[in-house]
């Protein structure tokens, strides 16, 4: 039976499209040009960091989000960046009694902005809290852990398969994908998909769907 669920944060419960705009106005091109080059550069298998080098060749993503925070226009997100979905999904599930966490690749101000959202979860983890970024399968150990430690009762929620769903898959944890946001859309592999325990629209799905899972191992 499933007895945690993990979430992934960009794009599976924070909708991204707001601050990827601030980071058009950054470098001074427009959100329209910066969204289709950032869709060509998944589209090709590459970071998504790339991105930044075809506008600007040599951009250090660490050393601009310090000089985006001196300048007073630091990365950021709030409560009305959080999918309508989110906070629903997230009360039903611990009213079910499972864990409830969050795991991303986030920065540790990200994670400050989390916490400070005040989400029904019972854990917060992030690339920078513990040291170890997705898709290294020591990321997806820390998730077990977390969880207690048995990989087989763990769901990991997230909308890309190269980074969530796969290496989760790997490290034996059950997975969900959601459709949305722009690696949601752009990638695609049947071998990876097809081993979802659930594929999903809107978080709006997922309670029942883990409810109806668990009555049938019962």
């Amino acid at each position: 039976m499933i007895t945690a669920v993990f979430f992934d944060v960009g794009e599976t419960i924070v909708d991204e499209s707001r601050e990827y705009g601030t980071w058009a106005d950054w470098l001074g091109v427009p959100r329209h040009t910066f969204s289709a080059v950032f869709g060509a550069v998944i589209a090709r298998g590459l970071d998504y960091r790339e991105t930044f080098q075809v506008f600007r060749p040599g951009f250090d993503l660490a050393v601009e989000r310090e000089a985006r925070a001196a300048a007073g226009r630091p990365e950021s997100f709030s409560e009305e960046d959080l999918y309508p979905d989110t906070r629903p999904c997230l009360s039903t599930l611990r009213e079910q009694g499972l864990m409830v966490g969050l795991a991303g690749n986030q920065t540790a101000r990200a994670e400050t902005i989390l916490r400070a959202l005040d989400l029904p979860v019972d854990v917060i983890g992030t690339s920078d809290g513990w040291g170890v970024e997705k898709p290294s399968t020591a990321f997806f150990d820390r998730v077990i852990a977390e969880a207690g430690g048995d990989p087989a009762s763990v769901l990991y929620v997230g909308d890309r398969l190269d980074n969530d769903v796969r290496p989760a898959q790997l490290a034996g944890v059950h997975t969900a994908l959601i459709r949305r946001g722009p690696w949601g859309y752009v990638l695609v592999d049947p071998g990876v998909s097809g081993q979802c325990l659930f594929q999903i629209d809107s978080l709006a799905e997922l309670p029942a769907l883990v409810a109806k899972y668990n009555a049938e191992q019962a």
